[in-house]
């Protein structure tokens, strides 16, 4: 029989070699307790409710993977990263792999639901960097200042400099692992890359880190399938269909909101609808922080569903279309769209909904975007020549398509509601 007497003494051990089986790298252990305690943190758990993707399920129907899946996997290469510089004779003490493997681990922590339809609405001015580095300090005083060397190595100030450009640079293991990871859920396969073999590459010059020349031609598979990946997936042109349709469903929330109107919400969406939010304000005053960290994907979407009856027309048909997927019509030009054009489709819209022309502004509207699969800066992509010399990699490479990577896209596009592309 049990000696329950004795068992009260005992001290409560908890197992934490946790291994997690990743459908991309396949088994993922946890490299240490701290590592452990801050994935089991509900500031991190939170992201296992928020989208990889945003709206990009509504066209690629995989797409319904996790900022907490990309975290995990970013940790992962991370860990492959240092054991293979350590390999080549770098020194990195047990502290500093710590250290980075959390850097990488809360680099996307300050994500909110739906990212940039919120940044863009709801918490304006403050980036989810911004978001990261606040909550990374709310963190490291929580646990007694073990999370320093991690913060000052993502914010760049670590002496070390080839550390904060694993987690931030443009071959970082941020942008390795989503390109991979976004790949496999959304079934595009221009987006896999050869990331063990780019890893396997690397090494650190002058305190950088370079890749060696033999991986030359993994560096600029993995530049253009950026690019593709940006066309095809990010910048599809019903994903902005969704994602701006979502903007306009929070704006004009927060339009109503702020007029007094009653809006069924969360406690925490409400806070957002309800206040205008300062940068400064939201860095300096913890009760926002707090309430963004109860923020998830499932606060705009219950909003949504019950905001698709509400008395406002404006908003109740924008969130009918999304749960519907009746999304804008897209248009993407080199040229900015004729003014005409859009004047006439205000007045379409305004006389087919019985609205105003500025709230039928809601349904058409321009924009721009941009496609920048590389620039060349003081973060570039160096690649160490066998002769010992390290050149940027649009100079390294034979192949003449890195120098067009090297510029920016810029196109025009025109939204409007697909209601309006009638004859009548």
């Amino acid at each position: 029989m049990l000696n329950l007497t004795l068992l009260q003494h005992v001290p409560n051990i908890l197992n934490k070699k946790k291994i997690i089986n990743d459908p991309v790298y396949g088994f993922i252990s946890i490299p240490t307790e701290l590592v452990f305690d801050l994935l089991e943190h509900p500031y991190f758990q939170r992201l296992r409710y928020i989208k990889q993707l945003g709206m990009t399920h509504l066209v690629y129907p995989g797409a319904l993977h996790t900022r907490f899946h990309h975290a995990i996997g970013a940790m992962h290469l991370m860990r492959t990263a240092i054991e293979t510089l350590i390999n080549k004779g770098h020194q990195i003490t047990p502290e500093e792999q710590e250290a980075v493997t959390i850097a990488i681990l809360l680099h996307d922590i300050g994500h909110g639901p739906f990212s940039h339809a919120l940044e863009s609405t709801i918490v304006e001015g403050i980036s989810h960097e911004d978001v990261s580095m606040l909550l990374m300090g709310k963190l490291n005083a929580e646990f007694n200042g073990k999370l320093t060397m991690a913060i000052s190595i993502f914010n760049g100030t670590y002496p070390k400099r080839f550390l904060h450009e694993l987690v931030s640079s443009q071959l970082d293991m941020d942008r390795l692992d989503y390109l991979n990871r976004d790949s496999f859920f959304t079934g595009v396969s221009e987006g896999v890359i050869s990331s063990d073999r780019i890893i396997k590459m690397l090494n650190v010059v002058d305190d950088h880190i370079v890749v060696e020349e033999k991986g030359i031609y993994s560096v600029e598979k993995f530049l253009i399938a950026r690019r593709l990946m940006y066309w095809q997936v990010y910048l599809h042109k019903t994903v902005i269909a969704a994602e701006y349709l979502l903007v306009k469903i929070l704006k004009r929330s927060r339009e109503l909101a702020s007029a007094g109107e009653s809006l069924f919400a969360t406690p925490a969406l409400s806070h957002f609808l309800k206040n205008t939010v300062s940068r400064d304000a939201f860095i300096n005053e913890s009760a926002h922080i707090e309430t963004f960290t109860k923020l998830d994907d499932t606060d705009i979407l219950s909003a949504v569903k019950v905001w698709a009856t509400d008395k406002d027309f404006v908003l109740a048909k924008l969130c009918r279309d999304f749960i519907q997927r009746k999304l804008f019509h897209v248009d993407i030009t080199n040229e900015a769209p004729d003014k005409q054009f859009i004047a006439d489709l205000i007045d379409k819209a305004s006389a087919k909904y019985g609205i105003t022309k500025k709230d039928a502004g809601y349904f058409v509207f321009e924009d721009t975007i941009l496609n920048n699969a590389y620039k060349v800066d003081d973060v570039n992509i160096r690649i160490l020549m066998k002769n010992g010399s390290v050149k940027d990699i649009t100079t390294a490479s034979d192949n003449s398509n890195l120098q067009a990577l090297a510029k920016t896209v810029k196109k025009h596009i025109l939204c409007y509601s697909k209601d309006l592309m009638d004859s009548n």
